[in-house]
């Protein structure tokens, strides 16, 4: 006898089969959909700017003319106490800012710089104060106002001296020195003309647009400066150097010297061994200023 019973190849069940795969594609392309619409409507993950900054360090420590022998070099026994060992090289540098100093209320530098036998160094800087020694903090208020680690046109340095601590981003730029001879510099005119043609984007716009060409517009040279710097190295540091810097004094007449004693470094481990040697020995010798010379300010003031 044959069974009425529909076997498993039969069509009636290969159609059953058909219509369940359909309705279950259905469902699964409603799940689907759903879960797109879902995530249309959801908020957007928050963009996040680039990490801080990582600086590197220059310990900067000032000394007294008693470091200096009477030619206004320094003397044998202070180069041989900080390993310095190479012979003075010669370098002028003014810096441009309105008589008001505009550009400095603002926590910027600009300056020209002219070493012997090179092309014209333009720097831009940007700094910020670090306070009771916390540098973290320092990047994540520079972070804020747009310098990150993903800026590669700015190089963050954090600048160590006796007391106090400052972070900096400087950007570098170079003019051809052809037609200047040994350090000599542009007139103010011109300086400021190559300054304003190279200005960074960040400085351009800084409080509104063109707020920081229209202020450097206006700025002056203050200065000329030439100082002799003699290098070497000490300790952990391969950049170590003395700068001696004759500036007119502050009733406008007569010649001071400023000694500044500086030691480059990536590590903040190493810049601040580097910090307590230097000063130990300085003190030790009886050469130590005790204070900070901000180099930028004086000139500043007195130019």
């Amino acid at each position: 006898m044959t069974s009425t019973a529909t076997s498993p190849s039969t069509p009636a069940l290969r159609g059953a089969r058909r219509a369940h795969t359909a309705a279950g594609s259905a469902v699964v392309g409603s799940a689907l959909a759903l879960a797109a619409a879902v995530a249309l409507l959801a908020p957007a993950a928050p963009a996040y700017a680039a990490g801080n900054a990582v600086p590197t360090y220059e310990v900067k420590i000032n000394l007294t003319a008693a470091a200096l022998d009477g030619s206004h070099n320094p003397s044998a026994t202070v180069k041989s106490a900080f390993g310095i060992t190479g012979s003075a090289k010669s370098r002028s540098y003014s810096y441009y800012d309105t008589d008001a100093r505009a550009l400095d209320a603002e926590g910027w530098s600009v300056r020209l710089r002219h070493k012997d036998g090179s092309s014209f160094e333009e720097t831009y800087k940007k700094r910020f104060p670090v306070t009771d020694g916390d540098i973290g903090a320092a990047l994540t208020a520079a972070n804020t106002a747009g310098f990150d680690s993903g800026d590669t046109n700015y190089d963050a340095e954090v600048d160590w001296g006796y007391a106090k601590q400052t972070l900096s981003f400087s950007n570098d730029k170079s003019h051809s020195a052809s037609g200047y001879s040994g350090t000599t510099l542009p007139t103010s005119t011109t300086g400021r003309g190559w300054l304003v043609n190279d200005i960074p984007g960040k400085l351009a716009d800084w409080r509104g647009t063109a707020w920081g060409t229209n202020t450097l517009k206006a700025s002056r040279a203050h200065g000329p400066v030439t100082a002799k710097v003699y290098g070497g190295a000490w300790g952990a540091s391969d950049d170590a150097s003395i700068e001696v810097l004759p500036v007119v004094g502050a009733s406008g007449t007569g010649t001071e010297y400023v000694v500044e004693l500086s030691f480059k470094t990536d590590s903040y481990a190493d810049a601040a061994d580097l910090h307590g040697d230097a000063i130990a020995v300085a003190e030790a010798n009886g050469w130590l200023y005790h204070g900070d010379i901000l180099k930028t300010q004086l000139i500043l003031d007195r130019y």
